[in-house]
């Protein structure tokens, strides 16, 4: 996501109930944070916040974090939270590259990757969200019956996601071309590009990648 620099973001976003400073110490007692033992549920990348703030508010009885690297980002997710009390919803300042200081093994339930940066270049290919290394952290991060449901409008990290869940023995499911024209359209939460994208007529493709085989 592209947003202009935001003087004084990285203050900012410490002003919020919802934002978590020094996240790292919460590893493996996410649950004391939230005051519960309810599943945890996480976003890496979550823009302006509409989807995870949306399920947050949906699902009282989960748990739901964001990850998100650039203060500006969160900030602008945040000031959506603003005026709304969502006790179980909490915001991090983290690197998804470092998952697992951030979390203990098993300890996530469920990954969402919404329209993730495609880095299109070969040589890039080990800094998309779906590269073997990543699928590396999520699998240990993630609970034995952990899923990771992604959705993006990019055909070739769609086609090479696929391929990676099932290199790293995946399984998968509920896989579509066209979400919106798909029964999975039912109950479907969506995030701010995939408003902007299917108004333009663009496919979403949607997968879901469960790590039983650990």
């Amino acid at each position: 996501m592209r947003l202009r620099n935001i003087p004084g973001a990285e203050k900012a976003v410490r002003e919020y109930p919802t934002f978590v400073d020094n996240p790292g110490q919460y590893k493996g007692r996410w649950h004391e944070r939230f005051g519960n033992d309810r599943p945890i549920h996480v976003e890496i990348g979550c823009g302006k916040g509409q989807f995870i703030t949306t399920l947050a508010q949906r699902n009282p009885d989960l748990n739901f974090i964001a990850v998100e690297l650039k203060a500006e980002v969160i900030l602008r997710a945040l000031q959506r939270t603003e005026y709304r009390e969502i006790p179980n919803l909490a915001f991090v300042q983290f690197n998804a590259a470092e998952l697992r200081e951030l979390f203990a093994d098993d300890e996530i339930s469920l990954i969402y990757l919404n329209f993730s940066d495609p880095w299109p270049k070969t040589r890039h290919a080990k800094r998309r969200l779906t590269s073997p290394s990543f699928l590396a952290t999520y699998r240990h991060v993630l609970k034995p019956d952990g899923e990771i449901h992604m959705k993006t409008d990019n055909e070739k990290l769609f086609e090479y996601s696929l391929n990676q869940f099932s290199a790293e023995r995946f399984q998968m499911r509920n896989i579509t071309f066209d979400l919106h024209n798909s029964k999975l359209a039912a109950g479907n939460v969506m995030t701010e590009y995939e408003e902007r994208f299917s108004a333009r007529g663009q496919r979403i493709y949607r997968v879901e990648a469960s790590c039983i085989i650990k």
